[in-house]
């Protein structure tokens, strides 16, 4: 099978429209059209359903550090789901500099432009279903309200702050309103250079920004 490729969307409304196409439709039906294998689950695929729906949406931004759909400066996220129809777990945003020192600008931060504009897609994630059998939901856009943008910097700033001061391995992931910074790596043995509190380089887990649930459900309940 030879998968199918996808140009990228020109405009938004194009972007929008495809969304429109692909909500109610099983991720089983997206990857058959699409010439795609579907995994017998996530567990060693954990990024899947999001290459799924990239490939799908036509994202063209690759491993590059630009958004998604690089000339719309859209970056897509999806939002699973649980039984419910609540968002299922945080949602992970970018990496995290384990060794930064010097000013913090939060205009310039990688995590604000990422945030700046989201494509967001809920898909069902209940365990009890099949991979291939649950349903994309009507994916939506959202930019960062004056409020919103307003507690994501201070968040931001509070846990930068405590890098900056060497403290990166006593951060919790109960630490912040709408962001936290929890573990991002396959596992404890990975380790990545950091500073400590003295101002020397010393090893540390990598870890990542993660939006909380209680942030994506009130995005859901907006929407």
């Amino acid at each position: 099978m030879k998968e199918v490729k996808v140009s990228p969307p020109q405009t938004q409304s194009e972007l929008e429209a495809r969304c429109q196409v692909l909500a109610g439709k099983t991720l089983g039906q997206l990857a058959a059209e699409l010439s795609i294998l579907v995994p017998e689950d996530l567990r060693r695929h954990k990024g899947w359903v999001g290459e799924l729906l990239e490939k799908a949406l036509g994202a063209d931004a690759g491993n590059k550090a630009l958004p998604d759909f690089v000339a719309l400066g859209i970056e897509m996220k999806t939002l699973p789901l649980n039984a419910l129809r609540q968002p299922k777990e945080s949602t992970y945003v970018c990496t995290v500099s384990m060794q930064q020192t010097g000013e913090l600008l939060w205009q310039e931060c990688w995590l604000r432009k990422k945030l700046a504009h989201v494509l967001w897609v809920p898909i069902e994630a209940d365990n009890a279903i099949p991979l291939a059998e649950r349903y994309i939901g009507q994916a939506f856009l959202w930019k960062p309200s004056v409020e919103q943008e307003a507690v994501l910097k201070r968040d931001w700033q509070e846990l930068m702050d405590r890098i900056v001061l060497g403290e990166q391995g006593e951060i919790t992931a109960k630490e912040g309103e709408y962001l936290q910074i929890r573990p991002k790596a396959a596992h404890s043995q990975v380790l990545v250079d950091g500073i400590s509190s003295s101002g020397e380089l010393t090893k540390i887990n990598p870890k990542g920004f993660y939006l909380r649930t209680l942030f994506t459900k009130q995005l859901l309940a907006d929407k």
